[in-house]
């Protein structure tokens, strides 16, 4: 008779679960869409990737200084031909953050959707002309 040793079948385990190490990881990424920021003279620019979301499913708040961007997907293809048959889906939420510089005025920020992709412009503040002026110096 030969006693099966509890571990030998651990060690299997890990073997096993490999192909999910890094589910997590991958899934965190389909739901936080890809990003780039820019600068400009005027303002700064913020591209968030949302193909197939809807303007409607889209949010954008400021609280803080920080700007959040957040909604839900929701796709459905269906493809039908003589022989086969394919539909697919796709849903889930979204949630990205971006802390925005200490110069800016979150009041003034334009959110516009075109081609899939979620663009912010968030205006800097014009500088201020800067006048000189003569101090008087007293004396004590």
């Amino acid at each position: 008779m030969v006693e099966k040793s509890h571990t030998a079948g651990a060690s299997m385990w890990p073997g096993l679960m490999e192909p999910l190490r890094g589910v997590g990881e991958r899934v965190a990424d389909f739901f936080a869409p890809s990003a780039d920021a820019a600068t400009t003279d005027d303002r700064y620019e913020i591209n968030i990737e949302l193909p197939g979301v809807k303007p409607d499913d889209i949010h954008v708040e400021v609280h803080d200084n920080v700007v959040t961007v957040q909604g839900e997907k929701h796709e459905e293809r269906e493809e039908r031909g003589k022989t086969w048959y394919f539909s697919e889906r796709s849903y889930g939420a979204f949630n990205r953050s971006f802390r925005l510089p200490p110069d800016v005025n979150g009041d003034n920020i334009e959110a516009m959707v075109g081609d899939g992709v979620l663009t912010l412009r968030i205006p800097k503040p014009k500088p201020s002309a800067r006048k000189s002026r003569k101090i008087e110096v007293k004396s004590s």
